[in-house]
């Protein structure tokens, strides 16, 4: 009974037609509404939407690239490029992810990187900033330390560095980079173009979590960096930076430099200056100290100037190589300044004029010449003119242009004061000399084949002089120092005063420039001692004892045979020690 009330007590649900058509009506504008928002970003207003999506995805990937090496001309490597970590922070992000909490954390990382901590929190302090070096060019070991220490907002990113595995060494020559991989010294800065690649640069889309997920194409094309192969051999050049280091502290020189040419090729084999450098310790730097003084400063050459007057007087039928000087009484006064030698030589041959270093026989030829026959020899020489060879700070030296010429003015030019050289500008002349009177354009980069020289000068007044320079390394001449067993050596040794405000000041510059094998000539070399101080100041002194230590190394580093007749006297003295004493 009570069932059956309970089934006619329940009603039938009711169909309200208002409610559902609202909810339908509702659901169906929904529809058209978000159908209508995708059509309208789709066909009508596609660009700013899809803008604001590149801005989140498209990224230029840059291709990693490698600053070239510079070797000697046997392949050793002078300067190499090293990979390290630059260290960098995320303000904004230490800031968000609390970072700056790790206080053991940070005090480590500021004790890694020898920074106080109050100088690298100062650098995060602004939660605006997005970027900030803490350190650059880290080690590896110390990168991996500072991974570990797990910081947010601290990155890593990977960065490469010079090394010069030589160090002071080759400093001058080879330079150094800044800390953004750029030259600012030597071959780095000569050649930083030549040197430095150019990234490839290429677009891609990355997810959110940095992943390429597709490869948009090529936006540039990168370059490779080239390689320099230098003409400098490492082993002569190692061997006359360490002698010419010990000359100069010995003498307490305020500086020396050495330059050694192949006279055959107009190539630099050597190139070295004291005092030098680690161009591996930034800390080191200082300008004065990079100046690659074998280009850069110049000298009165002094009687190292000498020989080259003494071709030109032969060249202008002043003198022949067998004529006799009259030197007496001595002296001579030219417009009220006295010019005399040591003593009075009195009748000698042009040889010993150069051998004795006689100021007054050089006097009497330049006399009987026209200035502009004197300044065109010294031009057709190489001086007062760029090498070409493109070093930093290289100079042209100085040659006098004068309407009027004194008769004083001509005598001192005869013994090297009045014109100014570099070292370099001096070894090329004398290679000239050795070469039988052809100049070959200097060069410090290797070349593929040697390029045709100029005969600037007749051979037969080059063979004359080279011939009456190895006299100056024999018994009676100012440079037997400078002599080599087994091996014929010619040079001339030059010792300038340094010239001050008005005049002449109590410094000297010793000058040693010479070659060698004479019977057939390969190395010239010059060797200049700056200042040196105490006693000797002479250049066969001071200059002629580093000549003879590192031509002897690189002749037979480059296994040049000794002269013949040398080898000849030394063969025909062991066999005579053979046959015992003689009865």
């Amino acid at each position: 009974m009570k069932m059956k009330r309970r089934n006619a007590t329940k009603k039938e649900p009711m169909l309200l037609g208002w409610r559902f058509l609202t909810v339908c009506g509702v659901i169906l504008f929904a529809f058209v509404a978000l159908f209508a928002r995708a059509a309208w970003i789709q066909v009508v207003s596609p660009d700013r939407l899809r803008m604001e999506g590149d801005l989140r995805s498209l990224r230029t990937a840059v291709s990693s690239t490698t600053r070239g090496m510079i070797m000697d001309r046997n392949g050793e490597e002078l300067a190499v490029s090293v990979p390290v970590q630059a260290v960098w922070a995320d303000p904004k992000q230490i800031h968000e992810e609390m970072s700056l909490r790790k206080e053991q954390a940070w005090q480590a990382l500021a004790e890694v990187l020898g920074v106080p901590r109050e100088t690298l929190l100062a650098r995060v302090q602004d939660p605006k900033r997005r970027f900030v070096y803490l350190q650059r060019q880290v080690t590896p070991a110390v990168a991996e330390y500072i991974r570990k220490l797990r910081l947010p907002g601290v990155h890593l990113r990977p960065e490469e560095r010079r090394f010069y595995p030589t160090g002071e060494i080759n400093a001058h020559l080879v330079g150094m980079t800044n800390i953004d991989g750029a030259g600012i010294e030597g071959i780095e800065r000569a050649f930083n173009e030549w040197l430095t690649a150019q990234p490839g640069e290429r677009r891609v889309r990355k997810d959110r979590t940095g992943r390429v997920v597709e490869d948009l194409g090529v936006v540039s094309e990168g370059r490779e960096a080239n390689h320099i192969q230098l003409t400098i051999d490492q082993r002569i050049q190692a061997l006359a930076y360490r002698s010419l280091k010990r000359a100069s502290e010995f003498h307490r020189a305020t500086s020396a430099s050495l330059v050694m040419l192949d006279v055959k090729t107009g190539e630099v084999l050597a190139m070295v200056n004291t005092p030098s450098f680690n161009p591996n310790n930034r800390g080191q730097y200082q300008s004065f100290r990079a100046r690659n003084r074998a280009v850069t400063d110049t000298y009165e050459p002094g009687s190292t100037l000498k020989p080259l007057i003494v071709v030109s007087a032969l060249e202008n039928g002043i003198i022949r190589a067998d004529s006799i000087i009259d030197t007496n009484p001595g002296w001579v006064r030219l417009g009220g300044k006295r010019v005399s030698d040591t003593r009075n030589l009195g009748a000698i041959s042009v040889e010993t004029v150069l051998q004795r270093s006689s100021n007054m026989g050089m006097v009497r030829m330049a006399l009987q010449e026209t200035p502009e026959q004197l300044l065109d020899t010294l031009y057709r020489f190489g001086l007062g003119i760029d090498s070409g060879m493109g070093l930093v700070g290289e100079s042209t030296g100085m040659v006098p242009q004068r309407r009027r010429w004194s008769d004083i003015e001509k005598a001192t030019l005869s013994f090297g004061y009045g014109v100014t050289v570099t070292p370099l500008q001096l070894a090329q002349a004398y290679a000239v000399l050795a070469n039988g009177g052809v100049r070959y354009p200097l060069t410090i980069v290797k070349r593929s084949q040697a390029p045709a020289g100029e005969q600037v000068i007749p051979r037969q007044h080059a063979d004359d002089v080279l011939k009456m320079m190895e006299s100056v390394i024999g018994p009676g001449g100012t440079a037997r120092q400078a002599a080599i067993p087994g091996y014929r050596v010619a040079g001339k040794t030059g010792t300038s005063r340094k010239a001050i405000a008005g005049g002449y000041g109590s410094d000297y510059v010793g000058v040693f420039a010479g070659m060698a094998p004479v019977s057939n000539p390969r190395l010239a070399m010059v060797v200049v001692i700056n200042e040196p101080q105490g006693d000797e100041y002479y250049g066969g002194q001071v200059a002629a004892p580093v000549f003879a230590e590192v031509m002897s190394g690189a002749l037979q580093l480059l296994n040049i045979r000794p002269d013949a007749a040398t080898e000849e006297q030394f063969q025909l003295a062991g066999q005579e020690a053979k046959r015992g004493p003689h009865t």
